[in-house]
């Protein structure tokens, strides 16, 4: 292989996963018969098990450093109050298939439902939409380059980043932090 085909081979590595990405990702509500992208996000409660402990408020909470020293992991911790990333393919929940509720790890408000998941490839939970009102976006940069990151509307804590290559009916991908989430099996 000369090394021109052998650079263009590695250039073109990138777009190869983003399509091979979006063609293992079809959300599962067009498999869940026709469900409407407006049902998916306000139905979002018939997934949520009958007595699941969590909050239904958005109202913000405030706590210091060391009260969620206290209440969250070394993992979570690092990814809900210091921004971190965990490692890909690290989240056992990029591999949850059943029927639920994924909640914020910090202050248990749902975030998301498995029928807003799909499998982007990238080692991350990731959504193509999310429960609405319950999700804060601000803008970052790395290395001088724009991205989304988003957050609970309750806690503060962060996510994960959006990004525009995800599928229809969206085009999003809400990649997650496995260890900022908890999932509810329905």
């Amino acid at each position: 292989m000369k090394r021109r085909e052998f650079l263009l081979l590695i250039a073109a590595i990138p777009l190869a996963m983003t399509v091979a990405g979006r063609a293992r990702s079809v959300p599962r509500a067009d498999a869940g018969g026709g469900t409407s992208l407006n049902g998916i996000r306000q139905n979002w409660k018939t997934l949520l098990a009958q007595g699941a402990d969590v909050t239904l408020s958005t109202e913000p909470i405030q706590k210091s450093e060391a009260e969620w020293k206290q209440i969250l992991s070394n993992p979570q911790f690092l990814v809900l109050r210091q921004e971190g990333t965990e490692r890909p393919f690290s989240s056992q929940l990029n591999d949850e298939k059943r029927a639920g509720v994924y909640i914020c790890a910090g202050c248990t408000l749902p975030l998301f439902t498995s029928l807003m998941k799909f499998d982007s490839g990238t080692g991350w939970p990731s959504f193509f939409t999310h429960i609405p009102g319950h999700l804060g976006t601000k803008r970052d940069f790395i290395l001088f380059l724009p991205r989304t990151e988003y957050h609970c509307i309750r806690c503060g804590g962060h996510q994960g980043h959006v990004f525009s290559d995800g599928p229809e009916p969206t085009g999003q991908r809400w990649c997650n932090n496995g260890a900022a989430l908890r999932f509810i099996p329905a």
